[in-house]
């Protein structure tokens, strides 16, 4: 598969992604028995995997979206820029942060210290996929779908450029020796 000049193919099947979330949110139904967490999904890339995620919670919840961007093509820039914020008081909540992938965990960490900051009463991550340079740094993602090396992915919410979050597959990128 194509997405303008980059070359995919698939990586990680639909029945897996399904599988995985079924999992996590049996592992998040059970820490949060007893407690209504606030499920806060990165837009845009998280969107997918949220909605599925979310339809697999058993304990009540509630949900919000915040967005926030590092990418530009197949690279982070490096640069944060909060594009859209989380309005309602978030004091003395049990907060979930859902990502559709934690790379340099820049992101993450951006969040995560906002919330505290706030006066969350926690504040976890939840994350179909992480790369190795995340594990490395130690970023704090306590529910994780897919542990990654280096790959470059699309489908299922990710994309490139904007193209390929509607595949209900994840492809990875084709890398030229």
């Amino acid at each position: 598969m194509k997405i303008k000049d980059v070359a995919f193919k698939k990586f990680i099947s639909q029945t897996k992604i399904e599988e995985k979330v079924t999992e996590l949110a049996a592992q998040i139904s059970e820490d949060y028995k007893g407690k209504t967490p606030v499920l806060l999904p990165v837009l845009n890339g998280a969107f997918m995997f949220a909605s599925d995620l979310i339809k697999e919670i058993t304990v009540p919840c509630r949900v919000s979206f915040v967005k926030i961007s590092s990418y530009q093509g197949t690279q982070s820039t490096g640069q944060l820029k909060t594009l859209v914020g989380h309005e309602e008081s978030l004091f003395n909540q049990d907060i979930l942060i859902v990502e559709d992938i934690v790379d340099s965990g820049m992101t993450l960490e951006k969040i995560m210290l906002e919330l505290r900051d706030r006066g969350a009463k926690s504040v976890e991550a939840v994350s179909l996929l992480r790369k190795k340079i995340a594990r490395e740094k130690n970023i704090e993602v306590k529910y994780v779908g897919f542990d990654l090396e280096e790959e470059f992915v699309v489908g299922y919410g990710l994309d490139y450029d904007g193209l390929g979050r509607n595949y209900r597959d994840l492809y990875k990128q084709i890398v030229q020796p």
